[in-house]
């Protein structure tokens, strides 16, 4: 049955517009955004079907690409732009946002936007969140990629870098592909050997997360490592 012929209290557009967005499921936002079905299926059916493809898991929806998007029945090359298109506004909104306010009062925030940018890449990725004197955010920079140690990520690089920026502070993350948060010695050990050269440039380190699919990113400030 397609959604106009719903009762006007059980259509996601009007229960979005009487109670919110936080009040719809995953799958009925998805609806919305895709606005109409295919034969046989209503847009929220359709939504269930694209979710189902990824496991339930909107992570995995936003980091696929446009041709995995397009391949699923009903969605093709124009709803895969679009959505493609939504994820990366969402991302973009988020940054603006750091870029206003102290990063350190909107955690919640940070780890938000550090679970849409690198819980689904399938390699190591390490950035930066280069901060001025206020905590505000200067710019995010992906600084190296593949496995991630002291051989690979280059303390001299990143004070270099922090200084090309005119950095205050820095947050740092990477993430685990393998899906486990946990932090590795290897992780402890270019923490404090970078924690160290910035130092040495008055450039303050004030966390590194890891990033690993669904979970909350884990914070090393907060497990007391830095």
């Amino acid at each position: 049955m397609p959604i106009t012929d719903w009762p006007s209290g059980e259509r996601p557009r009007e229960r979005l517009l009487a109670h919110g967005p936080a009040a719809l499921s995953d799958a009925e936002l998805l609806a919305i955004y895709l606005r109409v079905g295919v034969r046989g299926k209503s847009a929220v059916d359709l939504a269930r079907d694209l979710l189902g493809r990824f496991s339930g898991e909107l992570g995995q929806l936003a980091e696929a690409s446009p041709e995995q998007l397009a391949s699923c029945p009903g969605i093709g090359p124009a709803k895969a732009a679009q959505l493609k298109a939504s994820f990366e506004l969402a991302r973009r909104a988020l940054t603006q946002q750091m870029k206003q306010r102290d990063t350190l009062t909107s955690p919640a925030q940070v780890r938000d936007w550090l679970r849409l940018t690198l819980a689904r890449r399938p390699q190591e990725v390490f950035i930066a969140l280069w901060l001025d004197a206020q905590n505000r955010l200067l710019l995010a920079e992906e600084l190296f990629t593949g496995s991630l140690t002291a051989t690979t990520v280059y303390p001299r690089e990143i004070v270099k870098k922090a200084l090309t920026h005119n950095a205050a502070s820095v947050v740092f993350a990477h993430n685990h592909p393998s899906g486990l948060a946990e932090p590795s010695r290897a992780d402890e050990m270019l923490t404090r050997d970078l924690k160290a050269a910035l130092a040495l440039v008055d450039v303050k380190l004030l966390d590194h997360f890891i990033v690993a699919g669904n979970a909350t990113p884990l914070s090393l400030a907060e497990r007391g490592l830095i």
